[in-house]
């Protein structure tokens, strides 16, 4: 296993792309979150919004680089035939899956982390301004809040279960553009067939398992009763997602020819 992580860890880091990948997915997320803060305003208070969840809105964007990254670093093997060669070496067909998983997974989460805490702290400065904050009387972002930290760190999981997710549906379709296609339909699609529903309790049902709207609620600080599902169970709903598709790649991966 150590020389498959090792292997994979090289493969990914001379992948050309991976580190612009990493860092637009960083930068989309960041800027995207400080423009939505700074175009959010309630002067007076009483507004019905999560300053929190505001302040991580870029992760709707950002996800979209990560699920290209973990596409990539399957697909681009099938591509180039690289494939059969880490299979040689690596007979065991499992453990280059778990190894990719691991050095992925180990990649954005340290991104994850840096473009959400950055976010959180450009909300933080942001949104007080707007009258937003503690002085109208919404939470304020701070690490000492148990919600606050709910929500960092549950965001930074929600972005490597996109990556794990988007590495399995690689590994089940091989090809970059079905992938790519397949999981951006799932994460943006579904939410807005389940809105379009007008039987609200197909909509919420829809909502709860959709990979991208269940994941989302581990975002939430305020209205958490009124949320389709609740945070970690959410959360959990994505992690199921995640877990199926490798799951279902890694049979793949060991019955089909590369």
């Amino acid at each position: 296993m150590t020389q498959s992580l090792h292997a994979e860890w090289t493969k990914l880091r001379t992948l050309a792309s991976a580190f612009w990948l990493l860092l637009a997915a960083a930068v989309l997320t960041v800027a995207v979150s400080a423009a939505t803060a700074a175009a959010t305003k309630c002067p007076s208070g009483g507004c019905s919004d999560d300053p929190a969840k505001i302040s991580l809105t870029g992760i709707y964007l950002g996800q979209a680089v990560i699920a290209v990254l973990a596409v990539m670093a399957v697909s681009g093997e099938y591509g180039t035939g690289m494939i059969r060669l880490t299979l040689a070496a690596t007979p065991r067909r499992v453990t280059v899956l778990a190894a990719k998983a691991a050095v992925l997974a180990s990649l954005v989460l340290v991104t994850g982390a840096v473009a959400v805490v950055v976010s959180l702290l450009a909300g933080g400065l942001i949104l007080p301004g707007h009258g937003i904050g503690p002085s109208h009387g919404y939470p304020a972002i701070s690490a000492g809040d148990a919600a606050v930290l709910r929500v960092a760190f549950g965001a930074v999981l929600y972005l490597a279960l996109i990556a794990l997710l988007s590495l399995g549906a690689a590994t089940i379709l091989r090809e970059a553009g079905v992938a790519i296609g397949a999981v951006l339909g799932l994460l943006y699609l579904v939410p807005i067939i389940a809105f379009a529903v007008n039987d609200s309790g197909m909509s919420r049902h829809l909502q709860q398992i959709a990979p991208m709207t269940a994941g989302m609620a581990v975002e939430a600080t305020t209205g958490l009763n009124t949320l389709p599902i609740s945070p970690w169970a959410g959360l959990g709903v994505l992690a199921a997602w995640a877990a199926g598709a490798l799951l279902f790649g890694g049979l793949l991966l060991r019955l089909r020819d590369a």
